[in-house]
């Protein structure tokens, strides 16, 4: 009798991501169906293709499902409290702004407690990528009402419907000042990760909005269980339109407008403080005080 050996594959070999993977948390615990696998693989394929060097990646997040990211990664990351992940997302841009910042969180991290931080970190211009994936409700924790719940949207705190009108996130991006923005959904996978691969380069605040399906909670109580519901709804509902007004960027159970609402180019924050550093050397210079210091 022969007996064939057949040898384990070594998936972080074989796969063509793997190296970017962390032993030991594969598999992930994501729900069936939910979108966030999608945003973490096309995440990986526009670093890949930019050739970015992963010791210059760090990647932040707060609390939340989209926040199991940076444990899944084998790269720099930070999982820090609650809506707090654009605040140290900040701190390590100021501490060496030779990285590339990054942060993933969730419609109710970023835009609930986390919101006064993202306005002003737009409005500061800090060169670094947000990324919200945009669930319509508090997936992690029990289903509740988030700041982007639609109209009538059925949740475990709302559900006879919302009642409160739901943010329009790509236009507060674009209002308090980020200078790419841009919406896709879980379907629009090669728009996403081209969008990404821009704001990665962006030199300034770039701000992506990922519509993800969420079967589990959100879906069971709005008529999409099934998470081809949700693609189909998806694909029947969106449109592209790129370069319009971010305030008539319509995100709704009727109409989903995707594509890239702005790009344009500012002084970043970091580029800011270099010049004023250097304003400062030179004042002191002429003055007579001699300093290693820097700001």
């Amino acid at each position: 009798m022969t007996t064939v050996v057949v040898e384990k594959l070594d998936v972080f070999k074989t796969h063509p991501l793997g190296k970017y993977l962390r032993r030991g948390m594969i598999p992930h615990i994501w729900c069936t169906g939910c979108g966030y696998g999608i945003l973490m693989g096309e995440f990986l394929r526009a670093i890949d293709e930019l050739g970015l060097d992963p010791d210059k990646i760090v990647i932040v997040s707060g609390i939340g499902c989209i926040s199991r990211i940076p444990g899944y990664l084998n790269l720099d990351g930070l999982h820090v409290t609650h809506g707090r992940a654009i605040a140290v997302a900040t701190g390590v841009k100021l501490a060496n702004p030779d990285l590339h910042v990054v942060v993933f969180g969730g419609d109710g991290d970023l835009f609930a407690i986390g919101g006064n931080h993202f306005i002003h970190a737009a409005r500061r211009n800090i060169e670094m990528t947000v990324i919200c994936g945009n669930n319509f409700n508090y997936g992690m924790t029990g289903g509740q009402v988030a700041p982007t719940t639609p109209l009538q949207g059925r949740t475990t705190t709302s559900p006879y419907g919302n009642l409160e009108n739901p943010f329009n996130l790509v236009y507060l991006a674009a209002a308090a000042g980020a200078t790419y923005v841009a919406r896709w959904t879980a379907i629009h996978v090669k728009w996403l990760r081209e969008s990404i691969k821009k704001a990665l380069m962006k030199k300034g605040f770039s701000f992506i909005e990922y519509i993800s399906p969420c079967p589990e909670y959100y879906g069971r109580r709005n008529r999409m269980r099934d998470p081809l519901d949700w693609m189909r709804w998806f694909k029947e509902k969106s449109v592209i339109m790129n370069g319009i007004d971010p305030a008539k960027a319509e995100l709704s159970m009727d109409r989903i407008v995707v594509g890239e609402f702005v790009d344009y180019e500012r002084p970043g924050y970091v580029e800011l403080l270099k010049q004023l550093e250097r304003r400062v050397q030179e004042s002191l210079k002429k003055r007579g005080i001699r300093t290693h210091a820097r700001l």
